[in-house]
């Protein structure tokens, strides 16, 4: 059988959170992690991350702050172990009730079948916006 393409991992990580499933999803990625999300001081679901665990911690964060909308994936884009994603999501946040609609970019990269980079890039803009109002 053939081993799994950098990208069929990654895009195994999409219905694991939509599952709610912090533990699956973690479990994909290495031991240790590059791990980048540019964002506004104060935004309580982005720690500090450099491994699968702290992975696990960041998507329980995430689901405890931000509830899923829409996730719409447009293009992924692979060179190597490296896979590029491009899509826009619409996440609530809880606090707020207001909503994140934004572009997004993921840069990842796998190697040896785990995920060994996540560098998330949104609108801090529209992030601010709906944590923390106008």
């Amino acid at each position: 059988m053939a081993a799994e393409s950098p990208a069929q991992t990654v895009q195994r990580l999409f219905p694991l959170l939509a599952e709610g499933d912090s533990a699956g999803a973690a479990a994909l990625f290495a031991d240790s992690v590059d791990f980048s999300i540019p964002h506004p001081p104060g935004i309580p679901w982005v720690p500090e991350v450099d491994s699968a665990d702290g992975m696990r911690a960041f998507f329980d964060l995430l689901q405890t702050h931000v509830q899923a909308k829409e996730f719409d994936l447009r293009q992924i884009l692979t060179d190597g172990d490296d896979v590029v994603l491009i899509g826009r999501m619409v996440s609530e946040v809880r606090k707020t009730g207001r909503d994140i609609d934004t572009a997004f970019a993921l840069h990842t990269t796998v190697r040896d079948g785990r995920i060994t980079r996540y560098h998330l890039y949104e609108d801090t803009y529209a992030v601010a916006q709906a944590y923390f109002g106008d």
